[in-house]
């Protein structure tokens, strides 16, 4: 019996082949590919590789996931991906594809490349990474079409899948193909992979392929390709019956003599080591050593631990390499499958797991050079923890994390530290092995969790830190570290939007004495006053930033200079005038610290701010413009995932209120894809359930909001005005485009009763807008509640144009309201909107206001403002507005474009040829005045001048007459939806039973649809 080999054709995956190609065609894009163990993923892409690389169609970077990664080895597959490229095009040509040359953020991935500029990464370091890896590929793309592998992803680190994540999700329009594969049949319902999947599906030019089993006609093809020659008859039925289609134990029941290798039970364990145990002994003993070294193993390190020279451990190995057990991979070697080398080392006897790792972890520290730079702490933390040395676990994982840190792998760096902490108690001298105490490293694992975004595992350590030093007792405790963890505490706190965050802050700030002032103090004070804003204490919040800015000044400290008068100026914003950068005003010394501290966070969130202040002072197009420079700078930065994102808010906002809503959903589509924390989502949704309303897609609206409403329940008490009001707003225009405008009072109820928050007018007067709309709908019912909104607007100091518009929309609704279609108030709001550059809000007023003239029988300055907001509704895509001025527009009798009055037979006028197809439906006189914003005195003086014309004696006469001339045969549709009923579905006139909403400009710059849409 010869051992079996692999099918030297790949069998039945044309079709996903071709998937792969097509997709290479329409790159950039990504592909998904997954299936259990063992259908040949693997083989696959091996396939499509040589197909695509060897003919120079594109140049295929191949890298794969360690199954050691899970244990806190990062970026290994772009690891791999790097060195290779460094042996193919060398350093230098590297460095001339990223920016300025500028290797230092892969030095983290690649010794070569030199030491990192710190040890100490920031997350925007880490950022800054990322981004370089994203313009290397571009930038070889430019050359030829770039195809990147990244295989086994089940097996992918934190870091890996993050970078992966982030390079899918920033594609630019050059070709790169990014292809990643997985073993579905390891994604539990935990697998850190499951939720990166999801989210990436649902990014544009990303496909998913699932890889299933053979058929029994592909089963046969396989089966013969192995073989050489045709099966003998009933091998194919009990090869596809022990096989199932899968082509790995297709391959590994079968020997090329034509025959089954043996009788092997069910379990996928022995089927795998059945292949393994026809190899000769030696083989064998070699094979379970190279089993503790991961899926891959480097040729010296297999040799230190088997003990065999080169020449002896080639030749013990040939067998396992002309068997497929192994294959040669570099300078080391693989295992075919995964699965066989965990089965292996699953075979092993306790003794013989101990000692192997023992002589793995020695041969490591005896020769670190056997393992590549950057792994050697990772690997001796892995195989001293499998040989139950705890001693030497600890202190290798130790190391590890800081190698973790220093390559912002922040979640490797935590699983490192989780494992030293538990390693602790089996260690007696662990402070004195590693120089740090038991606190210090619970607090080095909640920043780490802070970094890596597991809040709540790092709201954990840092409680179970405070509580060992407070055991130290008052007197002996250190008030400083006491401080500093209550301060990380409440950071992350705020970041879950739990409670606690600010009470945590308040007693760190307690702790630390006032005199003599600290930097810490200076720090912990700034962070009381950003969260103290979210309160209604904002002189709390004033005072604190005031005291922690004298401190910075005193003690020279510009990032907390910086961040200090950011918050004074966020503290109670006055829209009112903008600040001229020439004269020191507030807004200019937030600007020159920002800039002078050198720290980019304060720099970025100076964007923030300014383009939030812009907006709130309706300058639509410099907010957007700011926004875009800072998003830009973030870029530059190298975290455009991260205050980048938070920018995208700020851009997409303005865009909205200047009607420019393909651009915003551009920018906010991105932005979700990045998959942003709640502290952004929230305002994202808020955005896009607004466009979504307007252009009449109640189904994504009503999407959006449920996640808005979704986040504000996890918040529980959470109260940013800006997020929490912005909420409310959607859900009471929801409601009343669903026309359940006694739904709406529940929301507008929240905002009556939280009065005082920061930027109070801003968010609150939309939503009271949207209040009064629901009173009109409601009628003389609503009335109390419109007093209490009237009240809670009196209450608000409005500050700047925008919140002056808002408050003439409100009063012009308000009178809407009680019966009164004001059209010099309805103008007026139009006229406020449109100085505001903002179309959609000016052509809600309009409306009112066409409403307004019609019912004082102007029915030509109402066809002009109809004709204004028609255009403007067109432009931005708001159909159910469009649709509605439509509808008015067919009931007024002034001229249409042109000019030219349309003829009307019989001798009779435009108007009176209307009111006799209003009469020819049954209507009376008083619906006719309804329908057309007319008087019924005027309808009467109408009816007999059609009488006279006519020749008739009455109505009915009239109306037969139309009828027996075909009159209005063509309209008949129209009049049966538009007949007596649109009487009472008319626009709001006096005496019409009809109550339109109102048409108010914006919340967050989101536009505020029609009611009854």
């Amino acid at each position: 019996m010869s051992a079996r080999a692999m099918s030297p054709v790949l069998v039945g995956r044309s079709a996903e082949l071709g998937v792969l190609e097509d997709a290479l065609a329409a790159a950039p894009g990504a592909i998904l590919v997954g299936g259990e163990a063992g259908l040949g993923k693997t083989r696959l892409i091996r396939e499509f590789a040589a197909s695509v690389g060897g003919t120079g169609r594109a140049r295929v970077l191949v890298g794969g996931c360690l199954e050691l990664g899970s244990d806190g080895l990062p970026f290994a597959p772009f690891t791999t991906v790097l060195r290779g490229l460094v042996r193919d095009i060398g350093i230098d040509g590297v460095a001339a594809l990223v920016p300025r040359g500028d290797t230092g953020s892969l030095a983290r991935l690649l010794p070569e490349f030199g030491e990192p500029e710190s040890d100490a990464a920031s997350g925007e370091e880490r950022a800054r990474l990322f981004e370089v890896v994203l313009t290397l590929l571009d930038r070889l793309a430019e050359r030829e079409p770039v195809v990147l592998v990244i295989e086994d992803a089940h097996w992918a680190d934190r870091s890996t899948r993050d970078l992966l994540s982030f390079l899918v999700r920033n594609q630019s329009a050059a070709p790169v193909m990014i292809v990643v594969t997985y073993r579905s049949d390891e994604l539990h319902r935990t697998h850190p992979l499951r939720p990166l999947l999801g989210g990436l599906e649902r990014v544009d030019r990303v496909t998913r392929l699932e890889i299933t089993r053979l058929a029994r006609s592909d089963v046969a093809a396989l089966v013969t390709a192995v073989l050489g020659q045709a099966p003998p008859p009933g091998l194919v039925d009990r090869i596809d019956a022990r096989s199932e289609g899968n082509p790995l134990f297709i391959e590994a029941l079968l020997d090329d003599d034509g025959t089954l290798a043996c009788e092997l039970p069910e379990s996928l364990r022995d089927l795998l080591l059945a292949g393994v145990q026809r190899l000769p002994e030696e083989t064998q003993d070699v094979l379970r050593d190279a089993s503790g070294g991961g899926t891959r193993i480097e040729h010296a390190l297999l040799a230190a631990v088997s003990g065999l020279d080169d020449t002896a451990l080639t030749r013990v190995l040939r067998p396992a390499v002309a068997a497929n057990v192994l294959v040669v991979d570099g300078d080391g070697y693989a295992f075919r499958h995964a699965l066989i080398r965990e089965a292996i080392h699953d075979d092993l006897l306790p003794g013989e797991y101990t000692r192997l790792h023992t002589r793995y972890a020695e041969a490591l520290e005896n020769d670190p050079g056997l393992v590549p730079s950057g792994r050697l702490w990772v690997e001796l933390s892995h195989h001293w923890k499998a040989a139950n040395d705890a001693t030497w676990a600890l202190v290798a994982s130790w190391r590890a994390a800081a190698d973790a840190r220093k390559a912002l792998a922040y979640a490797e760096c935590l699983t490192m530290l989780s494992r030293v902490l538990n390693l602790w108690d089996r260690v007696p001298d662990a402070a004195d092995r590693i120089g740090a105490d038991h606190v210090k490293v619970m607090e080095d694992a909640a920043n780490a969790a802070d970094l890596a975004g597991e809040y709540d595992r790092g709201i954990k350590f840092v409680t179970a830190a405070l509580k060992e030093v407070e055991a130290a007792g008052e007197e002996a405790m250190d008030t400083e570290r006491w401080a500093e963890l209550l301060k990380l505490r409440g950071h992350m706190r705020y970041e879950m939007a739990r409670p606690g965050f600010v009470d945590d802050v308040r007693a760190a700030v307690k702790a630390l004495p006032a005199d003599p002032p600290t930097v810490l103090r200076a720090r912990v004070l700034s962070a009381l006053a950003t969260y103290v804003r979210f309160s209604t204490d904002i002189p709390e919040a004033r005072a604190a930033a005031a005291e922690s800015l004298a401190i910075a000044r005193r003690l020279a400290d510009p990032v907390a200079e910086a961040q200090a008068l950011i918050t004074l100026f966020c503290a109670d914003i006055d829209y009112s005038e903008y600040p001229d950068l020439s004269t020191g005003d507030t807004l200019a010394d937030v600007e020159r610290a920002a800039l002078a501290s050198g720290d980019h966070h304060s720099v970025l969130r100076f964007y923030v701010i300014k383009s939030h202040f812009l907006e709130g002072a309706g300058r639509h197009e410099e907010a957007a413009a700011v926004a875009a420079q800072g998003k830009e700078l973030a870029g530059e930065y190298g975290v455009s995932r991260t205050q980048g994102t938070f920018l995208c808010i700020n851009q997409a906002e303005p865009l909205v209120s200047l009607g420019r809503w393909d651009e915003a959903l551009a920018v906010m589509n991105h932005a979700m894809e990045q998959e942003p924390s709640v502290t952004i989502r929230t305002s994202l949704l808020v955005l896009l359930g607004g466009v979504a309303l307007a252009r009449g897609d109640l189904a994504a609206a009503r999407q959006r909001l449920g996640g808005a409403r979704e986040i504000m329940q996890l918040k529980m008490k959470w109260l940013k005005t800006q997020d929490y009001f912005s909420t409310l707003w959607l859900e009471a225009r929801m409601a009343l485009a669903e026309g359940r405008p006694q739904d709406v009072l529940p929301a507008v109820e929240g905002v009556i009763e939280e009065a005082g928050l920061p930027d109070d007018a801003r968010y609150a007067l939309p939503v009271l807008v949207a209040g009064a709309t629901a009173c009109a709908e409601l009628g003389p019912s609503a009335a109390p509640m419109l007093r209490r909104i009237e009240e809670r607007a009196a209450g608000l100091t409005i500050s700047g144009p925008l919140q002056r518009a808002h408050r003439l929309t409100l009063d012009a609704e308000a009178a809407r309201a009680r019966g009164v279609l004001d059209l010099a108030a309805w103008d007026g709001v139009a006229a406020a909107w449109e100085a505001l550059g903002n179309p959609f809000a000016r052509a809600q007023a309009l409306v009112h206001a066409a409403e307004a003239a019609l019912a004082d029988g102007d029915h030509d300055g109402a066809t002009a403002r109809l004709r204004i907001a028609a255009d403007a509704a067109a432009d931005v895509g708001a159909a159910p507005l469009a649709e509605r001025v439509a509808d008015l527009l067919r009931r007024t009798r002034a001229p249409r474009r042109g000019g030219a009055e349309p003829s009307a037979p019989l001798g009779l006028t435009p108007r009176e040829y209307e009111v006799l197809r209003l009469v020819a439906e049954g209507r009376s006189n008083r619906d006719i005045a309804e329908a057309l914003f007319i008087s019924a005195k005027t309808a009467s003086v109408h009816v007999s001048n059609i009488l006279s014309k006519l020749e008739v004696a009455n109505r009915g006469e009239a109306a037969a007459t139309a009828h027996r001339l075909a009159l209005f045969a063509g309209s008949r549709e129209h009049s049966a939806s538009n007949g007596r009923g649109s009487s009472g579905q008319g626009s709001g006139g006096p005496g019409s039973g009809e109550r339109s909403s109102s048409r108010q400009g914006s919340v967050a710059g989101a536009p505020l649809p029609d009611s009854r849409h």
